[in-house]
Formats: structure tokens, sequence, C-alpha cells
């Protein structure tokens, strides 16, 4: 029966290979390394012999016994048995080789030596069945394939997704595109990229309409606009008009650099279960190949010895084998770092980047998220959004305000100039008085205006009105009569209510925000979006002793993460526990000290990464589970001899699929 069901895997082994060499293997989605074509081979060839001599009976080799020689059918069945050993086995030979000469015994490819080496003797000796040897080897090699093409897949899908390392630039020379090394292309250089290019270098955009591809940066499918004027980062594909760039960083510094560069390097950074299974495997390893030699010597001495019975050296043996198959760690040792990884692939599709695998565990212990609020829940963007006890028409005041403010490069300065919709004619405006803390004072087509806060109007004695709405006010005078005031206020962006109601709900127990804005303002925003505490009115040092008071204040394993944007973000995201950075508008030094980037700037993306290292988190402990509760079961079966070879194979290879496919599910994030 066992034989049977032997032939029957064999055939379906020859099968499968077949298929994974001549069509799988030929397609784009399945390609595969010359490495694995050739592992590939060697599996169909040793499958075929090996189904071919179990289908040639032992007596049939027996009618070879003096012909030529004495025994000779023996000593030709196991040749052929030996040649097939060495067609699936002889790397795995080489490399224990390879491992006792450097002094690194204890792997798995010193157990399986051990153990089909022994396995063919024990059958040599008897002049029994080879079966099982070359079975195991046979079996664990194809283990050992399907791990490395999946683990191969993965890093392709990953490598296809970030597929945005730019091979050239084009600079245009002499009325001619010409194609250079994006490294040779300096700051202020004008570089053209045209429909179906990756855009090489950020930059501004000096002249051309087009759609962007910013699919592989940020997670979003929708095409962004972009026109004359836009900032534009490297890494988007332009899809439709020709544009003309002006680069505004060096390739070596530019966001596409950057990504790669964190990409590759997350696998140097370990989680704490990555390092534990490192150790656990050096110390695992040696234990279960001392356990396997005590369990070959121990009981048949003791038996020979003390219970005057049969030693039995050859079941003992034989069990000592078995127990070393089963022992082999792969399932552990390959699936713990590929679940990190795919969990690390999956988060940047959706356009999170995780600098290592020690910060997506951290981020899975997440309770407490401190919030920037200037460019984190907000836009960072100033507008006008009323104007009040006004004389005059909305327009005019706005005007005078604009024209007024036209020398400042102030962010509300800027507001009022985007609202009067037109560039001021600086012309009009002379006797430029700034009253520092307060406000100006200027003259616009020979009409003073003082345009500033409460403090101007009593620096003026002019009587005003408060205003009671939430942002920054900008109290107005005409020829020292009061006209009335602008209200200025930061944007929310649109998805910050939900990235705050989806935090709670994916664990998160308190969220705070840390802002240098009034109390009035800060109280306003934290209100609207459903923040628990919020603290104003904070200068940069600030912000980072209230993230140390509550880290002080924080309970048992839960972890602090701070979310922020700007440069004076840098110390606070160094000090939390984990450090979140928007990636698309926020500073080079806020990017440099944060753990996490996420690069659309977009608040939601932080409970979709929660979520991400909780599924990652949860594969890797079901692996770590399943792995050992398997092993160890086995381990005792086998001792006791109810397990067979083709029982530890199951607790080695089988376990070690059964794991990789669990560990790539970390891969699809899509619906989390």
């Amino acid at each position: 029966m066992q034989e049977i069901i032997i032939n029957a895997l064999l055939i379906v082994v020859i099968v499968m290979a077949a298929i994974f060499l001549f069509v799988v293997g030929r397609s784009e989605n399945g390609r595969m390394t010359n490495k694995q074509k050739k592992m590939l081979v060697r599996i169909l060839i040793s499958a075929t012999l090996l189904l071919v001599l179990q289908s040639v009976s032992a007596d049939t080799f027996d009618q070879l016994d003096g012909c030529l020689f004495l025994s000779a059918g023996r000593w030709v069945r196991l040749v052929l048995y030996l040649v097939n050993y060495f067609i699936i086995g002889y790397d795995i030979l080489r490399k224990a080789i390879k491992g006792i000469l450097n002094r690194q015994v204890f792997d798995e490819n010193f157990l399986m030596a051990v153990a089909t080496i022994g396995a063919m003797a024990l059958a040599i000796y008897e002049n029994g069945d080879y079966l099982e040897a070359i079975a195991v080897m046979l079996f664990y090699q194809v283990g050992e394939w399907f791990q490395g093409y999946a683990v191969g897949k993965s890093r392709r899908n990953i490598s296809a997704l970030m597929d945005i390392r730019p091979d050239y630039a084009n600079v245009e020379r002499g009325g001619k595109l010409e194609q250079v090394d994006p490294d040779e292309v300096g700051i202020g250089s004008i570089i053209v990229v045209q429909p179906g290019e990756k855009v090489p270098i950020d930059g501004t955009i000096v002249e051309g309409v087009s759609a962007l591809d910013t699919s592989a940066l940020t997670g979003e499918s929708l095409p962004r606009e972009a026109k004359a004027g836009d900032e534009i980062i490297s890494g988007c594909i332009n899809l439709t008009g020709v544009l003309k760039i002006q680069t505004t960083r060096e390739f070596g510094e530019s966001t596409v650099s950057k990504i790669l560069d964190l990409v590759e390097n997350a696998s140097s950074r370990k989680s704490k279960s990555e390092d534990f299974i490192s150790k656990f495997a050096k110390v695992y390893t040696p234990a279960v190949c001392y356990s396997a030699l005590a369990l070959a010597i121990l009981p048949p001495v003791i038996r020979m010895l003390f219970m005057d019975m049969p030693a039995g050296f050859g079941v003992w043996i034989y069990r000592a084998l078995t127990f070393l198959v089963i022992s082999c760690p792969c399932a552990l040792v390959i699936s713990i770092p590929l679940s990190f990884f795919a969990g690390i692939g999956g988060a940047s599709q959706e356009g999170v980047l995780v600098k290592g695998s020690n910060y997506l565990e951290i981020l899975s212990q997440t309770k407490y998220i401190v919030f920037d609020k200037t460019g984190t829940l907000t836009q960072g963007v100033f507008e006008v959004n009323g104007i009040h006890h006004n004389e005059m028409a909305d327009k005019k005041l706005v005007e005078y305000a604009a024209l007024a403010e036209s020398a400042s490069s102030h962010p509300i300065s800027k507001s009022l100039q985007r609202a009067y919709g037109k560039e001021p004619d600086r012309t009009r405006v002379s006797d430029i008085q700034e009253i520092s803390g307060n406000g100006i004072i200027a003259k616009v087509d020979g009409v003073e205006v003082a345009a500033g806060n409460d403090k101007l109007m009593k620096h003026l004695n002019i009587q005003y009105f408060d205003c009671h709405h939430t942002g920054t006010i900008i109290h107005m005078a005409i020829n020292g009569e009061y006209a009335g005031h602008i209200v200025i206020s930061d944007v929310v962006k649109p998805h910050s209510k939900a990235a705050i109601a989806a935090l709670k709900m994916a664990g998160v127990e308190k969220t705070v925000m840390l802002t240098g804005d009034a109390k009035k303002v800060a109280n306003q925003v934290a209100s609207s979006l459903g923040i628990d505490e919020v603290y104003s009115e904070l200068l940069p040092a600030d912000k980072v002793s209230k993230v140390e008071e509550l880290l002080r204040m924080k309970l048992g394993k839960a972890k602090l993460a701070f979310v922020g944007d700007g440069i004076n973000d840098a110390p606070v995201l160094s000090r939390a526990d984990i450090g979140i950075a928007m990636g698309a508008m926020g500073s080079d030094a806020a990017i440099e000290a944060a753990d996490i980037v996420l690069m659309d700037d977009d608040p939601a993306k932080i409970s979709k990464a929660i979520k991400i290292s909780k599924k990652c988190l949860r594969i890797v402990y079901q692996n770590i589970t399943m792995a050992l509760g398997v092993k160890f079961a086995c381990l005792i079966l086998g001792a006791v001899g109810i397990a067979n070879m083709y029982l530890a194979i199951f607790a080695d290879v089988g376990v070690m699929i059964l794991a990789v496919l669990n560990a790539i599910r970390c891969l699809f994030v899509k619906k989390l």
C-alpha cells in the first residue's frame, strides 16, 4: 500500500514538473531562473528514474546473479539507485561538506545528508529498499524548489510594483533629445519626459500638461493631472502630454532613489520574531543532532547491558535518522522572514513604505498615536474662509489686503494673494511699514491700508470687532477707519476625520494632537476630527517633552507612534516608539527620521498600515505554532518508532510548503 502511494506521488511530481518546465515557466507571469529550471529538470529525471526502478522488481535484478559476477544483480540495482540519489542530492551533499569544512555544521543540509546517507547505508547492509532514502531527498528538493519559486515570485511582484528606477533622462541639446544617465543631470537642468516614460528626477513642470500614474508610489489608482508650476516627484509615469521639467534635486537625492533605498535596506532591520528564530535555529539544530545520536546509541546499549535484550541497532539508527529528517527547521527559518518581507511588500502596494520588519512588528502593538496638526491632519494650505463686518465689497477688501501684503512671503500673505486671484502690481504699493508681531501698514493707490491682528488695531487706536470664527483674523482699516476683517484658516484634509475613526476601529486606544497653533484653533480642529486630547501653542522642544511625557504614561507593551511632516517634527519622530512621516509633502529631515513613510500624505493609510502589520504578525505566529507543533509531535512519534521517513518528509517539506503559502498571504492587503 505504501509503495502504491509513493508511486502515485512520483507520478504527480513528474506531471507537475513537466507542466512547470514546459508551460508555466515559459509564460511571462511564471518565469523561472536558470537555476530553478535546472533543478526542475533534475527533479523530473530523478522522479522518472525512481518510478522506473520501482516498477522493476528485485527478482528481475536477482536473475542477473551469476551471469558475470556473484550477486551481480544486487550491485546493478545499487548502482542505479546511487546514480539516482546523486542526481537529486549532489548539491545538498556538497553544501553539507562545505558547512563541515567551514565549521558551520548544523544546518538543514547536514541533517538531510546524514539522514539519507544513513538510510542508504541501512538499505545496502540489509539489501533492502532504497526507495525511502531517495524519496526523502526527492521530496525535500521538491519542497525547496517550490519554496524558492514562491519567494522569487513574491520578490518579482514587489520588484514589479516598485519598478520605478528610471534608466535614463531626456535632455534637449541642439534641438534634439539626448538620453543621459540620470546621475549626470544637475540641479536646475531642463529634462523632457515623453508619454509612457518615467519621471527620472524631482522637479517643477515648466511647460506642458499631462496625467501622471503615481500608483507605484502612492497606491493611488487614479491618474493625477499635472500642469506648469506643479512640483513633480520621480517615479511617476507620464501618461499623456510631453512635459518639460526643471530639476530641483540631484538623482541621488530624488524621491525615487530614497524609496528604492528604503525598500532595499528594509530586510536589514530584523524584527524580534526574526531574531528569535535565528537564535532558536542555532540552538535547536545542534540539540536535535545530539538527541538523534543519543537515540541511535543509548537505547540499544541499555537494552543489551541492562535488559538482556537484543540491541537492535538497525531499528534505533533508523529511528534516529527519521528523527533527523523531522527536525529540519526549514519551515521556521524560511517562512518567518518571508512573512515580514511579504508584509513590507504588501504595505508598499498601498503607498506605505516600512523601513524594516522591526517597525512592522512595533506598528502592530501601537495603541497611542500622536499627530502634528499642520500638514498632517490639515493640508498646510491657508485659505480665506470668510469676510465679516466690511463696509466695502469683499473683492475690494481682499485686493487691498493682498496688495498691502504683497512684499511678504508668509503663508498668510500667500493665501491673501491666492484669494485675490491676480499677480499683485507692486507699483501700486508704497510706504510699506511692517510692525513686527502686529501686521503691515502701506499705501495702496494712495490710500492708507492697515492689515494685521487686534494688536495693530489697538496700536492705531481703531475700534474693531472680535471674530467668533476659528482661524487667523486679519483686521483691516482704510484711511484710519475700520473696514472689517478677513478669516484665514488651514483646511482639514478630506480623509482626516475618517482616518481617526478608522484608527479607533483598528484598536488604537488614544489619539493626541500637538500643535503650535492658538488654543482656540487647535480645540476646534481636534473637536471636528474626534481626537481625544489636544495640546496647543507648543514650540518644537515642547512637542518632544510632551511625547516623552506620553511615553512615560503608556501602559505595558503598548507602543506610541508620532505622525508629522515638517522639519521641526524630526526630533519627535525619532523620540517616539515609531515615527510616521508624510512622504509627498514632508520635509527630507522628517522622512529620514521616520520609520514609516506615507507616500501620498493621506492619514487614512495609517490604519491600513496597522491592519497590514497585525495580519503579518498573525501569520508569523500561525507559522511558528504550526511548525513547532507538528515538529515536536512528529519527533515524539519518530523517537518511539511510530513515524517513518514518509511522515518525516511531511513534517519537514509539507509543513514548509504550508508555511510558505501562508506567508505569501501577507502580500494580499487590498481588502483590509
